[in-house]
């Protein structure tokens, strides 16, 4: 379908789904895994259109039980937004930023550095007080990006971060999933990325980006599927990380 997100269609696909096969309010939904076999499409893009659908109303996703169906397809009209998909946006900063840090570590300079070291003191503060806000994770990575002394970069990962919150999408799906032990592995991630650009290694800063991002999307699929906490399979494909 023209206009619409992948996601967005396949949320069209299982309301006709529900519809045709005639489910009544309560009832429980088959298992993520199986929407994913019957309408031939990946696992996460049966998760988004699920988040999408549970933000319309019309499913209610209870952690640890299934997906059920909170409203009649024909009462609830769908609401097409113009949100991306939170892996989808994981994807785009994983190709984008790791080559911005590989970038950054030929440019950085001592000041650059510096203030890196404080927005991660700013990230470690946030999680030893249980600050729901992400201030210095998103300072880090503005940081890196002006490392880079282009400011086109710098807006590129800005508005990456700008679509991040103003997604009802991602919005969702941190309500799942918020506790300090994620929040703690990643600020290691960004230690091991301070490292490598101090070090001004671009192949290290960039694999150690990669991997950032790599462990923020396995945590979201893990702790965000519903059907099974400990499944690993059919996970949204990331991008090939490059040496």
């Amino acid at each position: 379908m023209s206009g619409t997100r992948r996601y967005q269609d396949v949320a069209i696909e299982l309301r006709e789904l529900i519809r045709s096969r005639g489910m009544a309010i309560g009832e429980r939904l088959i298992s993520e895994r199986q929407i994913s076999e019957e309408l031939h499409v990946s696992r996460s893009l049966v998760r988004e259109a699920l988040i999408m659908l549970e933000i319309e109303g019309l499913v209610e996703v209870r952690q640890g039980s299934g997906i059920y169906l909170s409203a009649s397809p024909d009462e609830k009209a769908p609401m097409m937004r113009d949100d991306i998909g939170p892996f989808e946006l994981l994807q785009a900063r994983q190709l984008l930023e790791s080559n911005i840090a590989a970038f950054a570590a030929e440019m950085v300079t001592k000041n650059d550095i510096l203030r890196m070291r404080e927005a991660l003191e700013v990230e470690r503060k946030g999680i030893e007080t249980s600050d729901p806000n992400y201030n210095g994770d998103e300072m880090f990575h503005l940081l890196i990006a002006e490392a880079t002394q282009n400011s086109v970069l710098v807006d590129m990962v800005r508005e990456l971060w700008r679509k991040r919150e103003q997604s009802p999408m991602w919005a969702r799906l941190h309500e799942r999933i918020f506790n300090a032990d994620y929040r703690t592995a990643w600020l290691d991630d960004h230690r091991v990325i301070l490292t490598a650009l101090q070090s001004k290694d671009p192949a290290a800063a960039r694999r150690s980006m990669w991997q950032h991002l790599e462990n923020v999307r396995e945590t979201l699929m893990e702790l965000s599927d519903v059907e099974d906490p400990a499944f690993d399979g059919y996970l949204f494909q990331p991008i090939a990380q490059i040496n």
